[in-house]
């Protein structure tokens, strides 16, 4: 079992990314949002452990670094944010479950295989400006 605060963020990745590259699940303890009875969220974090086959590694708009993976108990698609890993288990044992099918267009969604890759995503993000510069832009000008 590694825990991840006795380790890098880019460890944790690189370990992830390898179990999604050979196929391989892991069991993980990490926080979620706990629900109400109506499903709507509570805003309390409750300690869970789930057996998960990953499948993308993502960013989002807000920063965050999450992993979606299928859950071994319920079949169902799970996405939990890499910063509430407290800690996982990497096994040898294939993936079971059936992905869902992509649901955006392809060029749509740059996926991310390895530490570098997401570090070039987030400086991407963070840095590059969102729409194209040409040289008939006028309000650049100064």
């Amino acid at each position: 079992m590694r825990h991840t605060n006795q380790q890098t963020t880019t460890r944790t990745l690189a370990d992830l990314c390898r179990a999604l590259d050979r196929q391989h699940a892991l069991t993980a303890t990490f926080l979620k949002e706990e629900k109400d009875d109506a499903g709507k969220k509570t805003g309390r974090l409750v300690e869970t452990v789930r057996t998960l086959e990953p499948y993308d590694i993502r960013t989002t708009h807000d920063g965050h670094i999450v992993i979606k993976a299928m859950d071994r108990d319920t079949g169902e698609s799970r996405t939990v944010r890499l910063d509430r890993v407290l800690s996982y288990t990497p096994h040898r044992i294939p993936f079971t479950i059936d992905r869902p099918e992509a649901t955006t267009p392809a060029g749509h969604v740059i996926v991310v295989r390895s530490a570098a890759q997401v570090i070039a995503r987030e400086l991407g993000r963070d840095y590059l400006p969102r729409t194209a510069v040409t040289r008939t832009d006028t309000a650049l000008a100064a």
